[in-house]
């Protein structure tokens, strides 16, 4: 009887340290140390005509230039009456969001830009509705929003 007691107790404690062995388990976790750059994306948001380009110089000019164009174009298209006569460069600040939809986030503006043009805001928001499809940004794999900073002369006589 006594023996049978002494092997449960060893049993018992044997069960119970098991624990303490790392038994098919790493027991050291490796501290990895990445730096990452969330100033920057891997590839630049683009649109469908620009998908053909491998470099992201050359897309990111793509992007731009194409942004620039139809801007340009919605905004000529516009009949805008200013109370002087204006030349002016604006910057327009925009966010892409991850799922490729452009909404205009502010204006920077002198205040007599503002005051001759007030309805600046609601042309540039007609433009960019008119947008073609875009894709996002990625960064790692994924789909980030960015922000954009587009400057736009503006020449009313």
């Amino acid at each position: 009887m006594r023996l049978r007691l002494v092997f449960l107790l060893s049993l018992i404690a044997l069960i119970q340290s098991c624990q303490f062995f790392p038994i098919g388990t790493n027991s050291t976790i490796e501290n990895v140390e990445t730096i990452i750059d969330f100033s920057s994306v891997d590839v630049s948001p683009s649109f469908a005509i620009c998908d053909s380009l491998l470099e992201k110089e050359a897309k990111t000019a793509c992007f731009r230039t194409t942004i620039h164009e139809h801007l340009f174009k919605s905004l000529s298209a516009q009949h805008i009456v200013a109370l002087n006569s204006i030349s002016e460069i604006i910057q327009v600040h925009l966010e892409i969001d991850k799922k490729g939809i452009v909404s205009l986030q502010s204006i920077e503006a002198t205040n007599e830009f503002k005051q001759s043009i007030p309805s600046i805001d609601s042309l540039i928001q007609v433009g960019l509705k008119s947008l073609p499809a875009l894709f996002p940004a990625i960064k790692r794999g994924i789909p980030v929003t960015t922000h954009y900073q587009l400057p736009i002369q503006i020449a009313v006589k």
